[in-house]
């Protein structure tokens, strides 16, 4: 389903709803009654045929304005109780729910997740398991971004430097949330994006013990990728970690288990053959600003490279 404020699925998400429905609906009332007195007082007090003279200058009417002073003041009041209620509901996790930590780096231009109590270091594509409350403390490698999982979580800001954010929250149901970043970060902020991926607690247990395992061991054609990864003249493995190889670079993300996601290049494409060699062509092309150079690869070599990716399982 497309991000949608409107369609909740968690408990942070529907506490956020609620309120903007009290809101909505109190603005509406607002507007019409505002509207019903202008076009009230555009009819009754029309310049009508034959008139002529000017209408009475009055200067001022003191019970009117004490009234459309105190009125708004009586408004904001009315929002700011559950609105302070709400902020102070989300900002302290209930008890009573398992708890998974999650650890969120925001990066120009893709999204770092770790489950630190798992031992799980992924990309772009966070599991989380349903009925758990999600802990996440919020970081920035370079400048502000913004978390956002319109379905099931408000907007944080992450920071860059020592500072860190944290927020909370949850899923009630499987199934894949979109997220995005919502702070204008650069040339790529559009392609920002990232997933939310729901489970019952038997299918996350499984994705994590996936992901603890080892990369794959390449044969075939794969194997001469994984040469390809790691030579020196490629400078793959400078950017990119592959567990149980020589490729451990921290710029980009860690691939041990790319295929085991569903999209790349942050939520940008579908994980597929054609799609990964449109990225390894040309990353600039796709995603201006992109750390990832072009490395001016063959057709033969993209190949190879689609072959290896495609087998890390």
């Amino acid at each position: 389903m497309p991000q949608n404020t409107l369609a909740p699925a968690g408990e942070v998400a529907r506490d956020i709803l609620s309120l903007f429905r009290l809101i909505f609906w109190m603005a509406v009332v607002v507007f019409v009654v505002v509207q019903g007195l202008l076009v009230y007082a555009i009819f009754r007090f029309r310049r009508k045929p034959g008139d002529t003279a000017m209408p009475a200058q009055v200067h001022g009417n003191t019970p009117l304005e004490v009234a459309w002073t105190i009125a708004p003041a009586v408004i904001l009041a009315v929002i700011a109780v559950p609105t302070i209620g709400t902020i102070g509901k989300l900002a302290e996790p209930p008890d009573g729910k398992p708890v998974v930590q999650v650890s969120v780096t925001g990066h120009q231009w893709w999204w770092e997740f770790q489950l630190p109590e798992l031992g799980v270091l992924t990309a772009n594509e966070l599991h989380i398991p349903v009925g758990s409350r999600v802990n996440a403390t919020l970081k920035s490698a370079d400048i502000i971004h913004s978390f956002w999982v319109p379905r099931l979580s408000g907007k944080s800001d992450l920071f860059p430097g020592s500072r860190t954010t944290s927020r909370w929250f949850d899923a009630d149901q499987p199934g894949e949330y979109q997220g995005q970043c919502a702070e204008f970060c650069g040339a790529s902020h559009a392609h920002m994006k990232f997933r939310v991926i729901a489970q019952t607690q038997a299918d996350f247990d499984a994705w994590v013990r996936a992901q603890k395992a080892p990369a794959a061991t390449p044969t075939g054609r794969a194997a001469d990728g994984a040469a390809l990864f790691t030579n020196p003249s490629k400078l793959c493995y400078t950017c990119h970690t592959i567990d149980g190889t020589t490729a451990q670079g921290k710029v980009g993300p860690n691939l041990t288990h790319f295929a085991s996601r569903g999209t790349l290049a942050a939520g940008l494409f579908e994980r597929t053959d054609e799609n990964i060699a449109t990225w390894l062509r040309d990353p600039l092309a796709v995603k201006p600003g992109s750390k990832m150079p072009n490395l001016g690869l063959s057709d033969t070599d993209i190949q190879t490279l689609v072959t290896y990716l495609q087998a890390l399982k």
